[in-house]
């Protein structure tokens, strides 16, 4: 068996979580009573909870699974303001001042970070480095010239190249210095040790279920237990409750991969991406020893698509071509979601519920939106006001190009919602181990994977958020929704939003 091969046999894990013991935070079992509840323990719900807890406030922390293991546990872990080529868009677009805001927003969180880390001694493989958005295509030159110029007028200290480190030609290239990367676990772990107590909890294994705002907000978990608190912070990736925001009208969800590899070469430092489509994005971390070097990219919608594996392929074919690839020890994927204008909703959820905050659709880019959310919302309730609130508003609508991209956004959605119910399926259920099919049986359309024992999991096929057809994803395992991105799990479970309950299941039918 070769070495690629081999890899796809092992279940996806991302580096963080391998090299981080679990937590073991209880879960709810009673009601309580504190000042700020905070759906989501991500890198906004964690940084936000630890910020308030600052100020002196109560906070309980309320995740669904386990802390910094969703999004934030599968990111790639770039502290940078370098959002692909963003702010050129964003003056076109939203102007001068707003994209002023947003950067200053993400280089103040680079600095926030970095200081913390100092601040509390916290070892997370921090350091400082430069952040390049390179081309290979003549058609992004003159993007990537305006980018420069655009990033530089607002105050980053950008600046145009021709070449990079990495050991293969551009046509033109981009770089941010004073940027950073870190270990994310590492980081959000130890700030969440800093919340328990005087008054304030994490609780893990306890997904909110339920809302009920007002002048005191309530939020039900699934086993019925009530946190009652004066604000409550959305904080769950996509929102687990929109306040009539249709949030998932105003957002679509993308699936990116990586692979954790060991290369022959010192890898040269900094952090890359590429400009055109598919992406390629690396960078290094230490492991072992030596260091690790993370290949990622091969985004597409959630859902869509070729099979899920072919991504991973992609990208050890990409790191065989460029290094000497010694060992390829953790894979994994991640989903993001992205706006109408790619900047994230993040504030007040809307004006007639003022102590309700949101923060999602941070696109790529978590580290340091997630926590200048984390910062916006904390001057949101402490002051009364933030410098970024304008440009991160929830509410915003900017005709251009919010009209053409919800259009299409819905469109895509319409599509799948109606045409994937009418897609022919078999009614056989020959199945490999490992393998899976939506299929037919006794009328109703069923989900059905066969596991490595040879055990059939049964699941009733149509997504419990807003009805669309679910899609197997082979690479994880996982039932997904092509329409906003709810995942389960072969047995139904939640893997991650928007739905808010599980799957139905007829195990019984299919195992004598």
């Amino acid at each position: 068996m070769n070495q690629r091969d081999d890899l796809f046999t092992k279940p996806p894990e991302p580096y963080w979580t391998a090299s981080t013991d679990s937590t073991a935070y209880p879960a709810l079992e009673e009601d309580i009573k504190v000042d700020v509840a905070v759906v989501g323990g991500g890198i906004t719900g964690i940084t936000a909870a630890y910020l308030l807890k600052q100020e002196n406030l109560k906070v309980a922390v309320i995740e669904a699974d386990r802390i910094v293991q969703g999004t934030t546990g599968h990111t790639t872990a770039k502290i940078t303001s370098q959002h692909d080529l963003i702010y050129a868009r964003l003056i076109k677009h939203l102007g001068q001042e707003k994209a002023r805001q947003y950067a200053e927003a993400n280089e103040y969180a680079i600095n926030f970070i970095a200081e913390l880390i100092d601040r509390l001694k916290i070892r997370c493989d921090f350091s400082r480095q430069p952040a390049y958005v390179y081309t290979q295509a003549d058609q992004y030159i003159g993007q990537i010239s305006d980018e420069v110029q655009a990033a530089s007028s607002l105050g980053i200290k950008a600046t145009y190249l021709e070449e990079i480190p990495l050991p293969f030609p551009v046509k033109a290239a981009e770089r941010f210095d004073n940027q950073a990367q870190f270990h994310p676990r590492k980081y959000l772990l130890a700030l969440a040790k800093k919340i328990p107590g005087q008054g304030s909890y994490i609780f893990e294994q306890t997904r909110a279920v339920d809302f009920h705002p007002g002048s005191t907000c309530t939020v039900i978990t699934g086993k019925g237990h009530k946190v009652t608190a004066d604000y409550l912070i959305i904080a769950s990736h996509f929102p687990a409750y929109g306040g009539r925001g249709y949030y998932f009208a105003r957002m679509y969800p993308e699936r990116s991969y990586a692979l954790g590899i060991t290369v022959r070469e010192k890898f040269p430092g900094g952090m890359y991406i590429t400009a055109e489509a598919p992406g390629r994005s690396l960078r290094s971390t230490p492991y072992d020893g030596g260091e690790l070097v993370i290949v990622g990219g091969e985004h597409h919608k959630t859902g869509q698509g070729p099979g899920t594996d072919v991504h991973y392929r992609k990208l050890v074919d990409f790191a065989r071509e460029n290094f000497t690839v010694q060992e390829m020890p953790f894979r994994w994927s991640t989903q993001d979601y992205t706006t109408l204008d790619e900047v994230p909703y993040t504030g007040r959820i809307r004006s007639a519920l003022p102590n309700i905050f949101v923060a999602t659709g941070f696109r790529k880019w978590g580290m340091t939106n997630g926590t200048a959310s984390a910062l916006l919302i904390r001057d949101l309730i402490v002051k009364g006001e933030s410098p970024w609130a304008p440009v991160y508003d929830p509410a915003r609508f900017e005709a251009d190009p919010m009209v053409k991209k919800f259009i299409s956004i819905n469109a895509d959605v319409a599509k799948h919602l109606i045409g994937d119910k009418l897609k022919p399926v078999t009614g056989d259920l020959d199945l490999r181990p490992g393998e899976a099919k939506v299929m037919e049986w006794e009328g109703e359309r069923v989900g059905v994977y066969k596991d490595e024992q040879g055990k059939i999991h049964a699941v009733d096929n149509t997504c419990t958020h807003m009805g669309c057809e679910l899609v197997w994803n082979a690479a994880e395992r996982s039932w997904d929704c092509p329409c906003h991105g709810s995942r389960f799990t072969y047995d139904g479970d939640i893997i991650e939003g928007p739905a808010l309950r599980t799957l139905r299941t007829d195990q019984d039918r299919f195992n004598p």
